[in-house]
């Protein structure tokens, strides 16, 4: 019997945790009979009754495995965590609690999966949300396609899944601060899209925040592409050349025709405030890219983990093969 891992993040849930799991448990026992279910909660640190309602779950269920941050550690991180927890043949990566994405096309989901596709992408088509973050989202992905060597499928999310090779190499990756969707683009494999409707949240209120959004925006462009350092060196030397050739013609002028030079203290500010504006932005860029490395080399676990439950030993080294994980 196959098994179908699902890893669903959370934080301060209590009002949608228990839906998320009954619903997940109905769709497998109604629709997917033939495939064991795995279902890995990972607890962002809530200080609700999330963490109590999950162990009593866990208690009653043992195909229900829970992990409990030490702290908030973001909702990328938790969840790559949790992947490597998952034991499955396929694994779907991310089924938030809030059921925003639909459950109910994980069995259309896996019938792909068993038709020979590696990643089974949900892309949300339709958004029940406000026109300026709908509006938002599409700005972004038009910079970070424009920008980045990895082609990111506007509104594919980690609402995917993936055959267990594919996790595998997703496992793979060493990154600090890892940014799901664009690393299972950058691993390639044999891909179908799935559009769908994204729900409007029926309980509770969401945990993305506009500075978390940034930031997470912020990510995926200074991870997949060197345009930013790029567009400064660029940007550097048409500057350098447009101060020389600005140089030269008020040389010319004034030598010729002393009336017509520039002069005065407002080409100076101007000149001054421009290039200062500009060697900011480009401190900035830089300074965004030897943090990300400087995080990077420090080292250090993804994650700190305080409680695990209907999980025994440390999470699986992704360098070890399926037989050894399953061992």
């Amino acid at each position: 019997m196959k098994t179908i891992s699902i890893v669903s993040p959370c934080f301060n849930e209590e009002d949608n945790v228990a839906n998320c799991y009954e619903t997940v448990k109905s769709i497998f026992d109604k629709e997917l009979p033939g495939y064991r279910r795995e279902h890995i909660f990972i607890d962002n640190a809530s200080t609700d009754r999330t963490v109590d309602i999950l162990r009593e779950i866990a208690a009653k269920d043992s195909d229900v495995k829970v992990v409990v941050n030490a702290r908030n550690f973001g909702v990328f991180r938790s969840t790559f965590n949790g992947l490597r927890y998952a034991t499955g043949d396929g694994v779907v990566v991310m089924l938030p609690v809030d059921l925003q994405d639909p459950p109910e096309l994980i069995p259309e989901f896996v019938e792909l999966w068993e038709s020979g596709y590696d990643v089974v992408a949900g892309a949300r088509s339709t958004r029940e949300e406000g026109f300026v973050m709908r509006n938002a989202r599409g700005l972004f992905y038009r910079i970070v396609n424009g920008l980045s060597d990895v082609w990111l499928e506007p509104s594919v999310g980690e609402f995917q899944l993936i055959d267990r090779k594919v996790l595998e190499a997703v496992l793979a990756h060493n990154d600090h601060y890892p940014y799901i969707r664009g690393i299972i683009a950058s691993c390639g494999f044999r891909r179908i899209i799935k559009p769908y409707v994204w729900q409007a949240r029926k309980s509770g209120l969401t945990k993305h925040s506009l500075m978390a959004l940034t930031d997470q925006a912020l990510n995926a462009i200074f991870s997949f592409t060197r345009a930013p350092m790029r567009f400064c060196t660029i940007s550097g030397l048409v500057i350098a050349a447009g101060c020389i050739l600005f140089s030269l013609i008020s040389a010319v002028l004034f030598f010729f025709n002393p009336d017509q030079a520039p002069r005065g203290t407002t080409t100076i500010i101007v000149s001054l405030f421009f290039l200062s504006g500009i060697q900011m932005l480009f401190i900035g860029m830089l300074g965004e890219y030897i943090t990300s490395i400087h995080n990077q080399v420090r080292g250090g676990p993804i994650v700190t983990e305080q409680e695990r439950i209907n999980i025994e030993g440390p999470a699986r080294d992704p360098a070890l093969t399926r037989d050894e994980r399953l061992a």
